[in-house]
Formats: C-alpha cells, sequence, structure tokens
C-alpha cells in the first residue's frame, strides 16, 4: 500500500534518535578471541527512540505523538487502508511532528530486563476490545474500511513489548526526548495516556496534552478518588496523588477524545463494557481538574457529530476530520 497527498510535502530535515535510557555492564575485561563471553562487555537500553519530520517554516511548538498499547510509533505515519496519517496530517499543516517509540517497544526494543513475548493467538480479542466491532463483523457505520487487506495490516501493526511496562522508565523515556526536543505539544493514545499524564506533572516542556481514550492511569488528588469502577472487562481505579502535584496539570490546556459505540449501561461485552467505565472516569478526572482552576475539556465525538469512530480516531476513515478538530483546539488555546 502507499501513502500519497493532495500536494507534494516538502521537508527540510528528518531524522531519528535515541535519547536517555540506561546502560549495564558485566565485571571483567573483554576478549576480542572471546567474543560471546559477556565480561566486560556493556548494553545499552531502556531508552526510547524519537523519529522526526521537520518542515520548513515550522510553527513554533511541534507534536510529540506517544502510541498506545500493543502499538509502536508507526501506527501515526499511515492508516491501515494507506492513507496519510497524522504525521503526515500534520506536517502539511506546519507542525513538525516527532514520533515516539517508547522504551521495550518496537525500535527501542532493546531491554535491560528481559520479558517473555506471547505467541498465544489474540487478534479477534485486539479487534473487539478496541471497537472494531464484534467479530468477525465491523460496527454498521463504523469508520474503519471494510477492505480485507486493511485488517491485514492492522493485525500485523501489533507489536509486542520486549520487556515489562515500567511506569518510572516510560516517564523517563518522554521527559528525555522532550528535553531534547524542547516545548511541546504531548499527544497520546490509549495506555499512553496515564503514562502523559504523569509525565506532564514533573516536565515544563510539555506545553498542552492532546490525548485520545486514554484507558488508565486516571490520577486525583489524594481524598478526592471516585469509588472504583467495575465492568465486564475489570474494575478500572482511579489514582491518588498529592495535590501539589496533581496541580501540576492545571497549568496547560488538555483536550481528551473518545469515539462511538461506547455503551452507556453495562453489557458483557467486555470490549464494550470497558469503555464505557473509562469514559466515565475520565469525566469525573476533567472535572477535577476544572474544579482546581485547570484547562481541561472532553470531546465525546458522536455528541459532537461525529460518529463510527474506533479507539483509533487518528487513523479512522474521518481521520482529517479529527486532524481538524485537534487543529482547532490548538488554534484557540493559542498553539496553533
Amino acid at each position: 500500500m502507499t501513502t500519497t497527498g493532495q500536494t507534494p510535502l516538502t521537508i527540510q530535515s528528518q531524522g531519528s534518535f535515541a535519547v536517555g535510557g540506561t546502560v549495564t555492564s558485566q565485571p571483567g575485561a573483554f576478549d576480542p578471541r572471546n567474543p560471546t563471553d559477556p565480561a566486560g562487555q556493556t548494553l545499552h537500553g531502556d531508552h526510547p527512540r524519537v523519529s522526526c519530520q521537520i518542515p520548513v517554516d515550522p510553527r513554533p511548538l511541534p507534536l510529540l505523538l506517544w502510541h498506545g498499547w500493543w502499538e509502536d510509533s508507526s501506527c501515526w505515519g499511515t492508516t491501515p487502508d494507506g492513507r496519510e496519517g497524522f504525521t503526515s496530517l500534520f506536517l502539511r499543516r506546519g507542525f513538525a511532528v516527532y514520533t515516539l517509540d517508547q522504551p521495550r517497544r518496537g525500535s527501542a526494543g532493546k531491554t535491560t530486563v528481559a520479558a517473555p513475548v506471547s505467541t498465544a493467538p489474540n487478534e479477534q480479542w485486539f479487534f473487539n476490545q478496541f471497537r472494531l466491532g464484534e467479530w468477525p463483523d465491523l460496527y454498521p457505520g463504523v469508520q474503519f474500511s471494510e477492505d480485507s487487506g486493511a485488517l491485514e495490516q492492522f493485525f500485523r501493526g501489533m507489536v509486542p513489548d520486549t520487556g515489562p511496562i515500567d511506569a518510572d522508565v516510560l516517564v523517563a523515556g518522554a521527559s528525555a526526548a522532550l528535553a531534547a526536543i524542547g516545548p511541546s505539544i504531548l499527544v497520546t493514545h490509549s495506555h499512553a495516556g496515564g503514562f502523559g499524564w504523569l509525565t506532564d506533572m514533573q516536565d515544563s516542556n510539555v506545553r498542552a496534552v492532546v490525548s485520545f481514550e486514554p484507558g488508565s492511569g486516571f490520577v486525583f488528588p489524594k481524598g478526592e478518588v471516585p469509588p472504583p469502577m467495575p465492568s465486564a472487562n475489570g474494575t478500572l481505579e482511579g489514582v491518588p496523588v498529592p495535590l501539589d502535584k496533581f496541580l501540576a496539570l492545571t497549568r496547560v490546556p488538555i483536550v481528551v477524545y473518545y469515539g462511538d459505540n461506547i455503551p452507556t449501561e453495562p453489557t458483557d461485552i467486555s470490549g464494550r463494557d470497558n469503555w464505557r467505565v473509562r469514559l466515565a472516569m475520565a469525566r469525573l478526572w476533567v472535572d477535577a481538574i476544572n474544579r482546581h482552576g485547570g484547562d481541561a475539556e472532553l470531546v465525546y465525538l458522536p455528541e459532537i457529530g461525529i460518529t463510527g469512530n474506533t479507539h483509533f480516531a487518528f487513523s479512522d476513515l474521518n481521520n482529517v476530520q479529527i486532524a481538524d478538530q485537534v487543529s482547532a483546539f490548538l488554534a484557540k488555546k493559542g498553539l496553533g
């Protein structure tokens, strides 16, 4: 598949780099005659890898795009059916775009802590969990291509972890990327949402947060955590943090987007009920930020007439319309 735009893209520069991470070493002396002996050797790992494309005369603030669970940075570059992804769409709008492979994932898979990679089949679960439909059927009106080739690309885009998910490692990696890039607009998806809040709370280089369907890690001031929310997919709980740390979330504008086919009443279909409680928790989280003087908003796309979106609104069939929403938000906040 190929991606094409209406006009050629003009890029001033592009590249990639690793940043942050750790180095481990084995005591002893390296022996070139026994090169597989680890004695005296080092291992660089647990770093993120960042790819970037810079347009001519970029806007002042770049975007840093952080993928979700079972994804890597390629999810931003193109869509399963071969259209332009957010990387190109926002380059066309004058933004420098940086994409992150978080530590122990994708091109940043070099880890200092091993973890088994499961080979158990799980793709039908993935199809249901992220609201393409109820296997094998797509939801009516869903913003995902009916082309079988798109589903093939979707499944082949799933990327496992090479090591355990460690919040400290991921947040340190994102902060290292931000230190290299400078002040940025942080764009997160799904599992990166909670790690994005943690990054925002400690890093002044985050100037705004755009979050697509955060699924966990909703932080609240101690004493203000909502009751746990049970669902067919398990129980979702908020995360208590000291008030002074929570207040760091009030210094930048935040927008959260959720797509379609999220029920309002409990259901025994776990892939849908999962998002019922996450949307409900996100509403309470946004309210908590605003109650403490912040500037956060939640956009439930069907409520503004945008229907059919899956968990991957940024690569759905209407991703240009979704990009327009993000552009309008950034313009409203004086950031784009």
